[in-house]
């Protein structure tokens, strides 16, 4: 079982944690620390230096405790990164809808998902759509996403289906970006300068007679967005596409 994902922790504990609810009878002298401060170090902890970071020892010398102590507060890694998507996803910002459309609606829940994806890189790894941690956070983000749709005329389970095909989408873009960032970052070379460095090879790949359509569309492509990919230009093309597809069915009926 993979650790590094959101619900693979014991269920219990987990939603016992995420709701401020007592794990367990406790002696001993009293806490120096609460949970609430364990999450805040590792979010620190994730921002600056990755998941791989994130370890319960870092995390305890981090808040001041001993290793073995900080399991008193949070039994282990798989718990400890519900509660941090979950204090993520309580902190975004919630404004009503008032009188905005739908789609102008559905248009903000992507941007600020992305926003989110974009200011904490790692979420992409850990936050899986099928099994979220089912804390206050999570409720309050699912209920205020929601109702973005809320006059639209979808049926209910119509309505969980286009919230999940927009974050799906948003979760699938930012990873994208987020992997294209770090192969920037890994060969210490931007797009164009890997172009360039391949320069003699590509010319002899793309062979106009072999593969007309790719040589074609390829320039074309690489001309408008200057590179071979944009994450610009995805997110504009995609998340309009799914607009309109979302539209066919809402504004259809």
């Amino acid at each position: 079982m993979n650790a590094e994902r959101t619900g693979s922790g014991e269920p219990s504990t987990t939603l016992a944690l995420l709701w401020g609810e007592p794990i367990a009878p406790r002696k001993g002298p009293a806490r120096s620390i609460t949970v609430e401060q364990v999450v805040d170090a590792a979010l620190r902890m994730a921002d600056e230096g990755g998941l791989a970071a994130v370890t319960m020892r870092a995390v305890a010398e981090r808040v001041g405790v001993s290793a073995m102590s900080v399991y008193t507060y949070v039994p282990g890694k798989p718990e400890l990164l519900d509660l941090m998507v979950d204090a993520l996803y309580a902190r975004m910002r919630r404004d009503p809808w008032h009188e905005a459309s739908w789609r102008e609606r559905v248009e903000k829940i992507a941007a600020s998902n992305r926003s989110l994806l974009d200011a904490h890189p790692w979420l992409t790894e850990i936050a899986a759509l099928s099994r979220p941690p089912l804390g206050p956070g999570v409720m309050a983000k699912y209920e205020h996403e929601l109702a973005a749709f809320d006059g639209a005329g979808l049926a209910d389970a119509d309505v969980d289906a286009a919230l999940t095909f927009v974050l799906g989408f948003v979760h699938s873009h930012c990873r994208a970006a987020h992997d294209a960032e770090r192969a920037t970052t890994d060969t210490a070379m931007s797009d164009a300068e890997w172009w360039a460095a391949n320069q003699p090879i590509l010319a002899r790949a793309f062979d106009a007679e072999a593969y007309p359509r790719a040589v074609r569309i390829g320039a074309a492509a690489g001309a408008a967005q200057g590179a071979a990919w944009s994450a610009g230009r995805a997110w504009e093309f995609g998340l309009s596409r799914v607009l309109d597809g979302l539209a066919m069915l809402i504004d259809g009926r």
